[in-house]
């Protein structure tokens, strides 16, 4: 078990293991509400764009494209400007959520029987639903949406599995690390929690 996992280790590549980095940085700062956690998540995109076009994981590819956009979405909105303050943590009310996750499993659906192959089995879907999530939950966090991170921890989950199924090991524990920071997010973003009457965004 121990020589497996060293050998998996030592099969990671340096492109891997800096664009990891880069994302932890992201999430550490991100929980803060530092808007310079866009930077890394800039850099980080970029680069995990290739990690999975070789991977062959075509809606994380196409992800990253998204990521970028809304990383720079995300850092205007929360430095605010000249003629708006930076955005407070707010909540969202449950229906709205529900009514999010039907529309992210019929995305899901449809898009992975438009890129599932012969023999892919639930890997397209898994990587449509990851991405179609994803997605939105990346659009919570740009809006300091509380539930962002209730969000992410089950999207981490599926997704590490994900990656470890096409051998990005490290991306994969990368993962499981975010569900359990995703944890610590939600905590301390609740104590920062906007006053009721601005519950909504």
């Amino acid at each position: 078990m121990a020589d497996a996992v060293v050998a998996a280790l030592a099969a990671v590549t340096p492109l891997e293991w800096f664009a990891v980095l880069l994302a932890i940085a992201y999430l550490l700062l991100a929980i803060r509400q530092n808007p310079w956690c866009w930077a890394f998540a800039i850099v980080s995109s970029v680069l995990y764009l290739v990690l999975f076009s070789r991977a062959g994981l075509v809606m994380q590819s196409a992800l990253q494209l998204f990521f970028i956009v809304m990383a720079l979405y995300g850092w205007r909105k929360w430095r605010g400007t000249a003629t708006s303050a930076p955005l407070p943590v707010r909540r969202w009310p449950w229906p709205w959520h529900l009514f999010a996750l039907a529309g992210v499993a019929l995305a899901t659906v449809v898009n992975g029987a438009l890129i599932a192959r012969d023999g892919a089995g639930l890997v397209p879907y898994a990587d449509a639903g990851v991405a179609w999530a994803s997605v939105f939950t990346t659009w919570l966090v740009a809006r300091k949406l509380l539930e962002n991170w209730l969000w992410w921890i089950a999207i981490d989950v599926v997704a590490a599995a994900l990656y470890g199924s096409q051998g990005l090991y490290a991306t994969s524990a990368l993962y499981l690390l975010y569900a359990a920071l995703a944890v610590r997010g939600f905590q301390s973003w609740r104590r920062d929690l906007h006053p009721p009457g601005a519950a909504s965004a």
